[in-house]
């Protein structure tokens, strides 16, 4: 039987196509890693914030492992690359409406595992945290 695809990568281009679709600003949630290559200067306690709306970012990419583009950090131009699995979350900046991830260890966050399960958020300004008492994310229905 073959492995199947990780859900986090097509969930997460769906509300960034969403988010744009709406005129609303998608932000991506990461927890920072080895792996990940984002401005130090900007991270804090371990978790960074980007926007990736078209306006902000420069060859945005998300590939089914990673997520990489070009945006400007104090007027400078870096180069970002995000591993999927290091995704805690995707949301519109206007609304914080969109989806949290459960985060993989620190060892596979490079490696998507298909088993990141999303939770939906609704009203805040950030996604929200998994549950994680029974080890899965949880789907939370908003109405």
């Amino acid at each position: 039987m073959t492995d199947s695809l990780p859900t986090t990568p097509y969930l997460i281009r769906a509300i960034y196509e969403w988010c744009c679709d709406g005129g609303q600003s998608p932000y991506i949630a990461v927890k920072v890693n080895e792996n990940t290559r984002v401005p130090l200067e900007y991270v804090k306690d371990g978790e960074i914030v980007l926007n990736i709306s078209p306006d902000a970012t420069r060859n945005l990419k998300i590939d089914n492992d990673v997520i990489r583009f070009s945006a400007r950090f104090g007027g400078l131009s870096q180069e970002v690359s995000v591993p999927v699995g290091a995704v805690k979350g995707i949301f519109a900046r206007e609304s914080g409406q969109g989806l949290a991830f459960q985060i993989a260890p620190a060892d596979e966050a490079e490696r998507p595992t298909g088993d990141q399960q999303p939770t939906t958020q609704e009203g805040d300004t950030g996604p929200a945290p998994a549950d994680t008492s029974r080890g899965r994310a949880r789907l939370q229905i908003v109405k």
